[in-house]
């Protein structure tokens, strides 16, 4: 590695871990338990999640502010990101989001163009899939009347591909309970709120630069379909779908390989 992480905060007290060297590429991360700085084995995921990237480019990890107000909006979260990035970078930069992460990038896209030079969705798309935002209500709903254990439960079998996978994943996250999702932290909450109301398929077409798609065919919280016409309505949208696969994580070897390839400017691999 040639640098060891930095961390801080920058914008709107965002927690950042930047990690490498060379051109930049900002990773706005998905759902998780609080937005405060990662500790212990929640930030040794988290730079395993962007350390593949970090090899060829300065990778900058950024989460979401912490104190969101409750009625917090997608366009709100993109606000804070576009103030974050112009105060550290001088010209558009690459982005990559994963899953919510990824709906709050697309929303930067649209409303903020001048500060993405190249946008990545990964596992992610213009809307949830009716599955997804039902998860995700649950989700809040159980961590609001404290039950930890079986929101971690429907977290974890969202991730899975398969009913044998899901019925296992399931148990995972009880056994979890709240190292999953914590115990309703009011960011989490807000966020969800959030997404819940998003929807961009009517904005796609104003989005001009180019866009990669990368996610599973059995996603649970999107499904192929809303990968595949999010990448139709996007002027320079491309969609690769992995198949049999379900919620890919960003570190996985096959969308490392698409995104280097897609933000250094090379052809990507056949998607079949």
């Amino acid at each position: 590695m040639a640098t060891q992480a930095a961390e801080g905060t920058i914008g709107k007290g965002m927690a950042f871990i930047r990690l490498g060297d060379g051109p930049p590429l900002v990773f706005l991360p998905g759902l998780s338990a609080h937005h405060r700085p990662p500790t212990g084995l929640d930030r040794w995921v988290q730079i395993k999640e962007i350390e593949p990237f970090s090899r060829r480019h300065e990778t900058w990890w950024l989460q979401r502010p912490v104190g969101l107000d409750p009625d917090t909006t997608m366009s709100d979260l993109a606000t804070n990101y576009a103030d974050a990035l112009h105060e550290r970078f001088d010209v558009p930069v690459d982005v990559l989001g994963h899953s919510t992460g990824g709906s709050v990038a697309l929303q930067l896209a649209a409303d903020y163009p001048f500060a993405v030079r190249r946008l990545v969705l990964v596992s992610s798309g213009c809307r949830l899939g009716p599955g997804g935002r039902e998860a995700q209500l649950q989700i809040a709903g159980l961590l609001r009347r404290d039950k930890p254990r079986r929101a971690g439960a429907v977290v974890m079998s969202m991730l899975a591909a398969g009913t044998v996978s899901r019925l296992a994943m399931e148990c995972i996250g009880w056994v979890l309970g709240a190292a999953v999702m914590g115990k309703g932290d009011p960011d989490l909450l807000a966020t969800i709120n959030a997404e819940d109301a998003y929807d961009l398929t009517q904005r796609l077409d104003s989005i001009r630069m180019p866009v990669l798609l990368v996610g599973g065919e059995r996603d649970a919280f999107y499904g192929g379909g809303v990968f595949e016409e999010t990448a139709s309505l996007l002027p320079y949208g491309r969609v690769v779908l992995c198949k049999g696969k379900g919620h890919m994580q960003a570190a996985n070897p096959r969308v490392v390989r698409e995104v280097l390839a897609f933000i250094e400017d090379a052809p990507g691999s056949d998607p079949n």
